[in-house]
């Protein structure tokens, strides 16, 4: 079943790149408490991923921030030299957690698998940008296959910004207390 509005963020955890070599981070590291804009790309060193899809991220991390995102995190069905290789040559720095999913296993619990054995990649992640709220997805953006529309930084911008105007709306819609 593929990740849906509402629903609760499976646990698993990530390979990354410390100062002491290869660690792992938890899902409840990643997401307990905080707001975290969580992107998927097939592949590092792919030509959509490298030049356009991860740095939109880098370069938006400020107004990401400013609306309240604690944490921006990129997700590649690779192993952890690759993400940090691939981190290094995009120039991430801080702004972007980028995190090796090395066998597929959370693109494949989140839905989100993608065969690519016809292009010779194997078994990877489809191309998307999650909004989760401690734990929670308000917001889920999966590109159609071949397309980079719905989970570029700028759209996810937008959709933050949607976020709060619901958020407004409905706290000022509510009855006064009595």
């Amino acid at each position: 079943m593929t990740i849906s509005v509402g629903d609760k963020m499976p646990t698993g955890a990530f390979g990354v790149m410390t100062d002491a070599g290869p660690g792992a981070l938890s899902t409840d590291e990643l997401f307990a408490g905080k707001k975290v804009v969580l992107v998927s790309v097939p592949g590092a060193f792919t030509p959509t991923c490298s030049m356009n899809h991860l740095p939109g991220f880098v370069e938006n991390a400020a107004q990401l921030k400013a609306r309240g995102v604690d944490t921006i995190a990129c997700m590649a069905v690779n192993d952890v030299f690759v993400m940090d290789a691939w981190g290094k040559d995009r120039g991430v720095g801080d702004d972007v957690v980028l995190l090796a999913d090395g066998n597929g296993e959370y693109a494949k619990a989140l839905g989100l698998e993608m065969d690519g054995t016809a292009f010779g990649m194997g078994m990877r992640g489809q191309r998307f940008a999650l909004v989760v709220d401690d734990g929670v997805v308000t917001h889920v953006g999966v590109e159609a296959p071949g397309q980079f529309e719905v989970s570029k930084a700028e759209t996810i911008l937008a959709a933050l910004e949607s976020l709060v105007c619901f958020r407004k709306a409905a706290l000022s819609s509510r009855p006064p207390f009595l």
